[in-house]
């Protein structure tokens, strides 16, 4: 699979895109526990994704409540239902990691569901800046807790 690349810039600051033809496969945060950079064999294109640009675009004006983008995330299976259960959040709610735990029918599974929220391939999209600690406080997050307050008071989650 050869992926291609391009950046944009957002409120939050520059982000990178990475996927194949119309389908998104990383989203990457400028900043950050795990910032994203484009592998050796991904391919550059200032063009690609500009529907997907405009989304996320429309995102940040306030006028876009749910992508409709074509994503692959990849994972192990327990990561793949945790995402799942990420894109049923909905715009300005939030869960914590023990709801996501009962969601995939994995109560004991706290731990396990933070770090696969932390994998998440395509944050913004798969909402996982939704997913905050059990006392509402605002942990982790792969693109640094400021960016993660900023997407929260955007969607009016938190003030």
């Amino acid at each position: 699979m050869q992926l291609e690349y391009t950046y944009m810039q957002s409120a939050v600051g520059q982000l990178l895109l990475a996927g194949e033809g119309k389908v998104l496969h990383y989203l990457g945060f400028p900043m950050g526990k795990m910032p994203l950079s484009p592998a050796s064999d991904w391919i550059f294109n200032r063009l690609a994704f500009k529907p997907i640009r405009r989304q996320i675009e429309a995102y940040f004006a306030g006028e876009c409540k749910q992508f409709d983008i074509a994503i692959a995330p990849f994972g192990t299976e327990f990561q793949m239902q945790v995402l799942s259960a990420l894109q049923q959040i909905p715009y300005g709610q939030t869960r914590s990691y023990k709801d996501i735990a009962r969601v995939i029918d994995r109560p004991k599974a706290v731990r396990a569901v933070g770090a696969a929220n932390g994998r998440n391939p395509i944050p913004l999209i798969i909402p996982c800046h939704r997913v905050i600690g059990a006392n509402g406080s605002l942990t982790g997050f792969a693109g640094g807790e400021d960016t993660k307050a900023f997407l929260l008071r955007l969607e009016g989650a938190i003030k």
